[in-house]
């Protein structure tokens, strides 16, 4: 199976960023060290956009993927930024080769 790389955009609620990005890198590490599947997770700040995260994921493939998407990470994740998130969107790649 191909590796698949994800790219996403997390708009934060006006005034929350640096209470977000903290449990955003929790989250990134766990996720890598808990999930074999999951081989890259950048975090980047935009510089003047102070309501947005990006994010750069690279997973083994799909499968592994889903299992980043259903795991306790992410669902503690979302339950420490509950009402800070205002919309997460991603986008799905693949690699040229």
């Amino acid at each position: 199976m191909a590796k698949l790389a994800i790219i996403a955009t997390i708009e934060i609620v006006p005034g929350h960023r640096a209470e977000v990005v903290p449990l955003l890198m929790a989250h990134r590490e766990r996720s890598l060290k808990a999930e074999p599947g999951t081989l890259q997770f950048e975090v980047l700040l935009p510089h003047d956009e102070d309501n947005r995260v990006l994010l750069y994921e690279v997973y083994k493939d799909a499968a592994a993927f889903e299992e980043h998407r259903n795991a306790a990470s992410i669902a503690r994740f979302r339950q420490e930024t509950s009402g800070m998130i205002a919309k997460i969107s991603g986008t799905r790649c693949g690699f040229s080769e």
